[in-house]
C-alpha cells in the first residue's frame, strides 16, 4: 500500500525509501513508512500533549473556544495535507513538519518567547523553532537507546528550516541540516500553511473576543473580497455565519493560489527532482505577487488592530513578568527547581550558560497555568510550595 501510494507521487517528491534516515538506526516498519513513524512520535510526545495549555493568542484561562499551539498545529498539518495531495507531494512528511512546528514553544504565545530570549541574551538566547528541535532530538524522554524522538533527517529539517534559510541562524551545529540548501516541498508548504492558517484563525477568534468586529473586517481588502462574494450566495444570515464563511473562503482562495504559483515556479525552474528543489536559488511555495500583497495589507491590518489591542498587550505584560520572574529566581537559587532539572544540573553547577539552558529548557516546557502556578509557589507566600 506504501509503495503504491508513493509510486503515484511527483519526481520532486520526499520518498520514505530516499529519506537521509534517523540520527540512530532503526529497523523500519512495513506498515508504516518513515514519515508516518515521526508523525505518530510526535503525537504520542510530552511537548505535543502540552500545546493543548499553550497560548497561540489568548491565554488559556481567556476561554475555552479559543485557539491553543495545539490546535492550530493541528489546523497547519490539516492545509498542509490538502496542499500535498493537491501536488502528489508526500502528505506524511508535510503533517509531520507541521505537527512539530510549535513543539518548543513557550507558554503565552510569542511574548513568552520574547521575554525568554531577553532573559537569554547573556546565554545565547532563545528561538522556539531551535527549542522544536531540542526537543524532538535531546529533551523528549521516551526511548531507552537514544534520547528525543530520532525523527527522520527530512522532518528535522523542516523543523530548522521553517522560516526560509535566510531567516534561520547560521549556527555551526545546525551545518548538518545543509542551511544553503532549499527544505523539501512538503517543508515549505508546512512553512506557508502556518501562515495560512494563523492569518485567518486569529481573525475568527479575534471576533469571537470582540476585539475585531464586521465593520473592521471590511477594511481589509482580502476579507472584504470574499464577504461580498459571501453576500451574494446568502442573502439573510446571521453575522457570524457571514464572518465565518467568509474566512472559509479565503482560506480556500489562498490555497488555490499557493498551489497555482508553485506549479508555475516549478515550471519555471524546470524542477524534476528533489536534488533540484534542494538546489533552487529561491523558495517554490509561496504567493503570487497580487496575493502576497493582500496577504502581506491583512498581517499588517492585525497587528496594528489585534496584536496591539490594549487587551493583548497588558497580557503580553504580565507574561513576560512571569517569565522573567521565574527565570531569575532559578538562576539565583537553582536549589528551588524541581527535581529532574536539579538534577541535570548537577553536572553543570560551574557552568552559567548551561545552567541557563537547563533552566530555559524548564520553562519552556511550562504550560500557561503551571506557569502561573509556579509564580505563584515562587512569590506568594501564602501559596503551597
Amino acid at each position: 500500500m506504501g509503495d503504491m501510494y508513493e509510486q503515484g507521487l511527483a519526481p520532486y517528491a520526499c520518498k520514505s525509501k530516499l529519506s537521509r534516515g534517523r540520527r540512530f538506526h532503526e529497523h523500519e516498519e512495513s506498515a508504516r513508512n518513515i514519515f508516518q513513524r515521526d508523525r505518530d512520535r510526535i503525537i504520542h510526545s510530552t511537548a505535543f500533549r502540552r500545546l493543548e495549555y499553550k497560548t497561540q493568542v489568548f491565554v488559556n484561562h481567556e476561554g475555552d473556544h479559543y485557539r491553543t499551539r495545539l490546535t492550530h498545529s493541528i489546523e497547519v498539518a490539516q492545509i498542509a495535507r490538502s496542499l500535498c495531495r493537491a501536488m502528489a507531494l508526500h502528505e506524511d512528511l508535510a503533517e509531520a513538519v507541521a505537527l512539530a512546528h510549535d513543539l518548543g514553544h513557550t507558554p503565552f504565545g510569542h511574548s513568552g518567547q520574547d521575554a525568554l530570549h531577553e532573559v537569554m541574551v547573556p546565554y545565547g538566547g532563545f528561538e522556539h523553532n531551535r527549542q522544536s528541535l531540542r526537543i524532538v532530538e535531546k529533551l523528549e524522554v521516551r526511548y531507552p537507546d537514544f534520547s528525543g524522538l530520532n525523527l527522520s533527517y527530512e522532518t528535522r529539517e523542516g523543523i530548522v528550516k521553517h522560516h526560509s534559510p535566510h531567516d534561520t541562524p547560521r549556527n555551526k551545529d545546525l551545518s548538518e541540516y545543509h542551511l544553503d540548501e532549499q527544505a523539501s516541498l512538503e517543508a515549505q508548504l508546512g512553512n506557508l500553511a502556518d501562515e495560512i492558517a494563523y492569518n485567518n484563525h486569529d481573525i475568527d477568534d479575534g471576533y469571537r473576543a470582540k476585539m475585531l468586529t464586521l465593520k473592521d473586517l471590511k477594511q481589509i481588502a482580502l476579507f472584504k473580497q470574499h464577504y461580498d462574494v459571501v453576500c451574494k450566495q446568502y442573502a439573510d444570515i446571521d453575522e457570524r455565519f457571514m464572518v465565518s464563511e467568509t474566512i472559509r473562503h479565503m482560506i480556500n482562495y489562498l490555497i488555490m493560489d499557493v498551489i497555482e504559483e508553485t506549479q508555475k515556479r516549478i515550471q519555471k525552474y524546470n524542477i524534476r527532482s528533489l536534488d533540484d528543489v534542494r538546489s533552487c536559488a529561491y523558495p517554490l511555495v509561496g504567493f503570487s505577487k497580487s496575493v502576497r500583497h493582500m496577504n502581506g495589507e491583512m498581517k499588517k491590518y492585525l497587528f496594528q488592530h489585534m496584536y496591539s489591542h490594549y487587551r493583548v498587550v497588558r497580557m503580553a505584560a504580565k507574561a513576560e513578568r512571569v517569565i522573567q520572574s521565574i527565570f531569575d529566581a532559578y538562576m539565583q537559587r537553582p536549589k528551588m527547581l524541581p527535581d529532574g532539572p536539579r538534577d541535570v544540573l548537577k553536572h553543570h553547577a560551574k557552568d552559567e550558560v548551561k545552567k541557563a539552558r537547563v533552566i530555559a529548557d524548564y520553562i519552556a516546557g511550562m504550560t500557561d497555568r503551571y506557569a502561573l502556578e509556579e509564580y505563584d509557589r515562587l512569590f506568594d507566600i501564602h501559596a503551597k510550595s
